[in-house]
């Protein structure tokens, strides 16, 4: 007889309903059942680091065994005390010029990266696991395609992003307690390297698919369904995952910089989950496919998208250039019908004349290949200021 874990999920007519974490088959009624008390933990070590395991601490890259650490680290823990946390630290170069720019970000921070399918989450995921500035990353990937993994693993993250990396994988195929674990077993996992004081960046793709896990448990269990059939329970989950990530307790230098994707569905940014995590989190991300299929990548939609630390981490000289580079490609994007049209001609408004030059400029500063090396925060805005101050001489002269 084979054991199976499973998990209780609920209590109806004074019957404990349990659900596996594996395959069913086999089982039936009658069948005798152990309880253990513990919850699930994960004794997370140093020499993770390059690693894929799934949820249950178990490795999937085929190289053997993980050497355990020296104590389990629960999954389902508290967020440290808001009365004692630290407050965020400095900003921290992410390596993605349009990031930098326009949603700059500190250390501690959580930010959402929304998105429809296709628009290159992944790709970006990518570009910040291997460009970013940090001691550690960490990459939840929840209900991935199961073919995909290796070729995230092995091309888009590459042999210098996996060196610093622990990849948490549940395939879309996994069991909904495995898919919902995956993200709490890479929270565990990122804070078992920010409690030794270092710089954590933890990647989630995606916190829909972890949403969607809760909904079919919730189901499973008996909970009436709300909005769009999410259970009231997927939303009282949500911010006790995401008020994990950031600052520890004071004190303590680790950080846990967060940034989760947050999959669109139909482009509707207003839809339930979306809604919710945008509430939570210290800012968001927007990803356009009209942006992307102009051909320029990452195709981040600079208009939508906002840090709400960036007053605490830009210097005056650059908030002034972002805010001039923001109202130019808004004008300019207001003005592209009347212009394709044939509606507007050159010298009718000087603003929409220097809007239209200087756009292309600023798109040229933001495109940015996947293999291309971070320039740092201050020279990305020294970049865009060039692109900007150059375009003035050109109407100078």
């Amino acid at each position: 007889m084979r054991a199976v874990t499973a998990e209780i999920v609920g209590v109806r007519d004074g019957i404990a309903e349990a659900m596996p974490l594996g395959a069913m088959a086999g089982l039936g009624t009658g069948l005798p059942a152990e309880l253990t008390g513990a919850g699930p933990s994960l004794a997370v070590g140093n020499t993770w680091l390059g690693r894929v395991i799934d949820p249950l601490g178990q490795p999937l890259d085929g190289r053997g065994p993980l050497r355990p650490g020296l104590r389990p680290l629960p999954l389902h823990a508290a967020a440290p005390g808001a009365g004692t946390r630290a407050r965020l630290g400095p900003r921290i170069d992410l390596g993605v010029r349009a990031l930098d720019l326009f949603a700059t970000c500190r250390r501690g921070q959580r930010l959402g990266l929304f998105a429809a399918s296709g628009v290159g989450k992944s790709t970006l995921l990518s570009m910040l696991a291997r460009g970013a500035a940090c001691d550690v990353v960490v990459l939840a990937l929840v209900g991935e395609r199961g073919r995909e993994l290796r070729e995230f693993v092995e091309d888009d993250l590459g042999p210098e992003g996996m060196a610093r990396s622990v990849v948490v994988c549940a395939t879309s195929d996994a069991s909904p307690l495995l898919r919902r674990d995956a993200a709490f077993a890479a929270m565990a996992v990122a804070e078992h390297f920010a409690e030794q004081g270092g710089h954590v960046l933890l990647l989630m793709d995606s916190v829909t698919r972890f949403a969607m896990a809760l909904r079919e448990i919730g189901l499973a269990a008996g909970e009436p369904p709300a909005t769009r059939g999410y259970t009231p329970s997927v939303f009282a989950a949500l911010p006790r995952l995401l008020e994990r990530a950031g600052p520890r307790a004071e004190g303590n230098r680790g950080m846990i910089t967060g940034l989760f994707t947050v999959l669109v569905e139909g482009d509707d940014h207003d839809e339930p989950v979306a809604d919710a995590v945008r509430g939570i989190l210290d800012g968001h991300v927007v990803l356009d496919r009209r942006i992307g299929e102009a051909g320029r990548y990452p195709a981040i939609d600079v208009a939508r998208s906002l840090s709400r630390t960036v007053p605490g981490c830009l210097l005056p000289g650059e908030a002034a250039l972002a805010r001039r580079a923001r109202a130019v490609l808004a004008l300019a994007a207001d003005m592209a019908d009347l212009v394709r049209l044939g509606a507007y001609r050159p010298g009718m408004d000087p603003a929409v004349d220097e809007a239209l030059r200087l756009a292309p400029r600023i798109e040229a500063v933001l495109a940015q290949g996947k293999g291309e090396d971070r320039c740092g925060v201050a020279d990305t805005f020294a970049r865009l200021a060039a692109a900007l101050e150059e375009e003035s001489r050109d109407a100078g002269a």
